[in-house]
């Protein structure tokens, strides 16, 4: 695994080059989507919630299923990730997508927010409970209690602006719906 681990890594570091941070227009922010993944065993469960933007009416919630092969290995989360969270926002709109993971607060400069806003070319913002370890501070910004980084086509001010309104308890509602619904038994 270290062999292939080492050429993800540089795919990693070429992909961090195609990030895009701009300023975003925030009157034209009016849905703001989230995503959050948990696991039993190989077994994923993706939880997609819509809502209003920027009083966070909750539009819509959508949950799969899939299973996963790659095992949870750290800074290599969107391997394991990606799958389950394209499955969940497929087909659907938004303005603003908020993932569970960090995207340029990352050592790499590439974590899965950044890479689903690649893959997506939407808009998306890093949202994590704690910071990596060695990742330089100018990348990301404690907002509540939340860790807020730039995912792809948005800059860390508007980052934070977005998530701001949204905190509820000191984390964005958006992300804390898809936490619970990702967790709750599907039977």
């Amino acid at each position: 695994m270290g062999r292939k681990l080492k050429v993800i890594a540089a795919v990693q570091r070429k992909l961090a080059k195609r990030v895009v941070e701009k300023p975003v227009d925030m009157a034209g922010i009016k849905t703001v989507a989230a995503v959050d993944v948990s696991y039993r065993g190989d077994l994923a469960r993706a939880a997609f919630v819509l809502c209003s933007f920027p009083d966070c009416r909750l539009l819509k919630t959508r949950v799969i299923e899939s299973r996963v092969s790659f095992p949870y290995i750290p800074t290599y989360f969107f391997l394991r990730e990606t799958r389950p969270i394209l499955l969940a926002v497929e087909g659907e709109e938004f303005d603003v997508l908020l993932v569970e993971g960090h995207g340029k607060a990352h050592p790499r400069g590439y974590g899965l927010a950044s890479h689903i806003g690649l893959l997506l070319g939407k808009p998306t913002i890093g949202v994590a409970k704690k910071p990596l370890r060695g990742v330089p501070q100018v990348l990301f910004r404690k907002v509540g209690k939340a860790y807020v980084s730039v995912g792809h086509l948005i800059d860390l001010e508007s980052a934070v602006r977005v998530i701001e309104p949204l905190l509820e308890g000191g984390y964005p509602k958006p992300l804390k719906l898809a936490d619970r619904l990702s967790k709750r038994d599907g039977s």
